[in-house]
């Protein structure tokens, strides 16, 4: 198919989870009737973001992937015919656990997971404390509209998880996110650290010639102390914006991407047939040092 049609649920969070999930399921059904063929929603959409402190009690929050959200979702997708990126706290064993988003087909197949690579540990972040770092690679996922890959939020900082993905074939890259503002902070800082995360991103865009879609949640949190930015975005692949949310609403969004734009772009900008391979084995070092 060469274009597709996405979309995007942003929205705010509260500490009842089945409220979240109900809203979630809300999201995607209002998606669907926009025409949506692809559904995102954010990352740890079942909860607050937990990770603002140190709290073994957290530890409840999570599933079983794939599991009983899986299979509410599957449900869902099967009946409106629509693919859908689901960002979940996984339990993997007693003990060991994940940030991980499932992926479920339009027909309701469970077409598998990927487990966040790159783990913050910042202040009101400390998902290190939470998360141990994904084990299954970077993947990519074919379904019925589009071949997916799936990044998670502290990934967006990352080109060689986007370029990885790219290279396995992702025709778009899906980034569940959760990032704010201290509310405490001034505006010029929250308008730079804003513009950074999106430039970023929209920088994978153009590096690999494929549509990005950014997508973030909204709302106060932690005592007021955190206010989660949303701006969710799509960009084409050179790095235009097609679409960029509020700072402040909850949206619900869908996209028409034409995917053929991939092949148009690479192209005329061909970033891929000029890669020198031969000359990026240093950038498996974590440092370089000139002796």
């Amino acid at each position: 198919m060469s274009t597709v049609k996405v979309g995007m649920v942003q929205m705010s969070c509260t500490g009842v989870q089945q409220a979240n999930m109900a809203k979630a399921i809300q999201g995607i059904k209002d998606a669907a009737a926009k025409g949506a063929q692809i559904v995102c929603l954010q990352e740890l959409f079942t909860s607050l973001y937990f990770c603002d402190v140190e709290d073994y009690e957290n530890f409840k929050l999570a599933e079983a992937i794939p599991g009983a959200t899986t299979d509410t979702l599957g449900k869902l997708a099967a009946e409106l015919n629509v693919v859908i990126i689901a960002s979940l706290f996984e339990k993997r064993t007693q003990g060991l656990y994940h940030n991980t988003t499932a992926v479920i087909d339009a027909d309701g197949s469970y077409l598998g997971k990927y487990r966040k690579m790159h783990i913050p540990d910042d202040p009101a972040y400390y998902e290190k404390f939470y998360f141990t770092p994904g084990d299954l690679g970077y993947k990519v996922f074919k379904t019925k509209f589009a071949t997916l890959g799936v990044l998670i939020c502290w990934d967006q900082w990352y080109p060689e998880a986007a370029r990885i993905t790219a290279l396995m074939g992702a025709e778009i890259l899906f980034y569940p996110t959760a990032i704010g503002w201290a509310t405490s902070q001034d505006e010029a800082t929250n308008d730079e650290q804003y513009n950074a995360w999106q430039t970023i991103q929209r920088s994978h865009a153009v590096a690999n010639g494929v549509h990005v879609v950014s997508v973030n949640r909204v709302g106060l949190e932690q005592n007021g102390a955190m206010k989660f930015w949303g701006g969710s975005f799509v960009s084409n692949p050179f790095g235009s914006l097609i679409y960029k949310a509020s700072h402040d609403a909850e949206e619900t969004t869908v996209i028409e991407l034409d995917l053929a734009k991939t092949d148009q772009y690479r192209t005329h900008w061909p970033f891929l047939r000029d890669r020198r391979i031969d000359s990026y084995q240093p950038i498996t070092k974590r440092f370089i040092d000139e002796d």
